[in-house]
């Protein structure tokens, strides 16, 4: 008889994709450990059952409240093939990222922040990523602006404008560095500021500079430096002070930041995506915490199954964004 461990190991990602679609119309279990298993309502009765048991749950039903995903039937089964090809090409990256915010919910947020960095450090010296390194070989550095971070401050009230519009306010780590160090400002300012932050040009941040990516080599290291000198976790601190003002393109780092903060505006042409399994890695600026305490662990995972992009109404429908500029 074979033992639940032994079994459990066909879902390994060693052994190929973690990803189990469950009908919920039919009978089913609870997945093994170490799979990933997404729910699927094809008929729309979002049926009751344990959250707990899933990493994403799907429904046809168009008013089905979190931590259901909605999904059109016109459109479910190629955003279906769409995770399956992640999962596939990114079995470990894939499954980590289940793991990490299956812990994360008996976390506070530090704590949460420094799981994902380790596993984000983990990751960068894995196969799925150097894969994705060697395809992207002549990815170059972003031209970073001489004041990538502009701190302008009124009576009570502090402005933080990332001014680098020329690379689409890529966050690179000059631009994370002044970020930090203006946050630390407002933070232990003694009249207690509210502050603003938000981006010039024609989006908020395309995220982190593809330029940089892979160039730290002593990972041990890299985490000590992702942990210690996380904007997330400031923003996280500065609590209702804190303000954020999104538009165009909000990708990877620049939604993983900002959802720290407890206010969240967002313009009629935002929209959030976070593609980091396609590079075999997870979202590391905070986003696994910041994000997930948004919408919940299970729409975050679908998010970066599919890398798909949310627009500003679905943002608002979730809860990443609190308002939608008129």
């Amino acid at each position: 008889m074979q033992s639940d461990i032994i079994g459990g190991e066909r879902l390994s990602s060693l052994n190929g994709s973690p990803l189990l679609f469950c009908d919920l119309g039919r009978q089913w279990s609870r997945a093994v450990e170490g799979g990933i298993l997404i729910g699927i309502d094809r008929e729309g009765r979002v049926p009751e059952l344990a959250a707990s048991d899933f990493d994403v749950l799907i429904t046809t039903e168009s008013t089905a409240a979190a931590p259901w995903v909605v999904v059109g039937p016109d459109r479910l089964d190629a955003q279906l093939q769409i995770v399956a090809l992640t999962a596939e090409k990114s079995p470990i990256a894939s499954a980590m990222l289940a793991r990490v915010l299956r812990l994360q919910e008996a976390l506070d947020f530090d704590s949460a922040l420094e799981v994902e960095s380790l596993a984000y450090s983990t990751l960068l010296g894995g196969s799925e990523f150097a894969q994705w390194a060697r395809e992207s070989a002549g990815a170059s550095s972003a031209s970073q602006a001489p004041e990538p971070v502009h701190y302008d401050r009124a009576g009570d009230a502090v402005t933080l404008i990332l001014q680098s519009a020329g690379n689409h306010n890529a966050m690179t780590a000059a631009m994370r560095d002044a970020l930090y160090e203006a946050l630390v400002n407002v933070l232990e300012d003694p009249s207690l500021p509210a502050v603003t932050l938000r981006g010039e040009g024609k989006c908020f941040s395309t995220g982190g500079d593809l330029g940089e990516f892979g160039t730290a080599r002593d990972l041990a290291q890299a985490h000590i430096i992702r942990t210690q000198r996380s904007c997330a976790r400031l923003l996280h601190r500065l609590g209702a002070r804190a303000t954020v003002r999104l538009h165009g393109a909000c990708i990877g780092s620049g939604i993983e930041v900002p959802a720290a903060a407890a206010r969240r505006v967002g313009s009629r042409d935002s929209f959030f995506q976070l593609p980091e399994l396609k590079m075999g890695l997870i979202p590391g600026a905070g986003g696994t915490v910041s994000i997930g305490h948004a919408i919940g662990r299970h729409r975050l995972m679908w998010m970066c199954l599919g890398a798909f992009r949310i627009d500003a109404r679905q943002a608002l429908d979730w809860g990443l964004l609190h308002e939608i500029e008129q």
